[in-house]
């Protein structure tokens, strides 16, 4: 599964681990992505989204149906 939100477009983030000697590595930060079960009720279906914590609180305040409705106008489907 890719590390990328479907609702805020949010993808992981690069940087390096630094030791206590100060050597530095590569290492990628993660988004915290959750697949989330919803009844979409225009669509009278559920729809399966992968979020992340942001992108749950943005579908509470939002709504389902404004939220899907804008990923399927973005995707160019409606």
């Amino acid at each position: 599964m890719a590390r990328v939100c479907q609702v805020t477009g949010t993808t992981p983030g690069f940087g390096h681990h630094v030791s206590h000697s100060h050597r530095r590595t590569k290492r990628r930060f993660d988004v915290n992505i959750q697949s989330k079960r919803y009844w979409v009720p225009s669509l009278r279906r559920h729809v399966t989204l992968t979020l992340s914590a942001r992108g749950i609180k943005t579908v509470d305040v939002r709504g389902i149906d404004a939220v899907v409705a804008d990923i399927l106008a973005r995707e160019g489907r409606v």
